[in-house]
């Protein structure tokens, strides 16, 4: 699975963000780590304290991929509405969910501060970055004046996360598509 080239902490974080994806943090064993990445017994405790620690530093490799990405698209060319439109409609694995989202469900996660932080922060970020876009759109008359612009990047975050959760529940992404057209509908100029 790894070629020679990748260390053995990379192969144990990238490992861990996959199982944390797939299992969930209660559901993913030391054992199914060290599996995973190819690695032998002692090689988790060598380079971190333990699965806490290593799933500290896999959930925020998640997270600054996931703020990466989004800002890719927020901070990519259009207007405000375009840019909003064009994350709501990027290309996402709908069916698998979002690998931060998932995590705000997690038991494990949620009962931990430290591991809860990383999520916390991307998803304020989030909300806050598309706020300063729906703002800017107040700015140039493509927004009503009267939204309340935290609220509507709550919708957005809230459409993405519900949408993931409606599709995985009915096996099919359409009903993440049409929270998205819902939710454009409701913003369009």
């Amino acid at each position: 699975m790894y070629s020679g080239g990748v260390s053995t902490a990379e192969r144990l974080i990238e490992s861990t963000r996959a199982l944390l994806w797939e299992r969930g943090y209660v559901g993913t064993s030391p054992k199914a780590i060290l599996e995973r990445a190819g690695a032998g017994q002692g090689s988790m405790y060598h380079h971190f304290k333990g699965k806490p620690d290593l799933a500290l530093a896999a959930i925020r490799r998640t997270a600054e991929e996931m703020r990466a990405t989004a800002e890719g698209v927020l901070g990519g060319p259009g207007t405000p509405y375009e840019r909003i439109a064009a994350y709501l409609r990027r290309e996402r694995d709908v069916l698998r969910g979002c690998p931060v989202g998932r995590l705000t469900m997690d038991p494990g996660v949620s009962a931990s501060d430290e591991l809860r932080a990383p999520v916390d922060e991307t998803l304020d970020w989030l909300r806050g970055r598309i706020a300063g876009i729906v703002e800017e759109g107040q700015r140039q008359g493509e927004f009503a004046p009267g939204l309340d612009a935290a609220e509507v990047a709550a919708a957005v975050v809230a459409t993405v996360q519900g949408g993931y959760v409606l599709a995985r529940a009915s096996g099919s992404p359409a009903a993440f598509d049409a929270g998205v057209r819902g939710l454009l509908a409701l913003l369009a100029p």
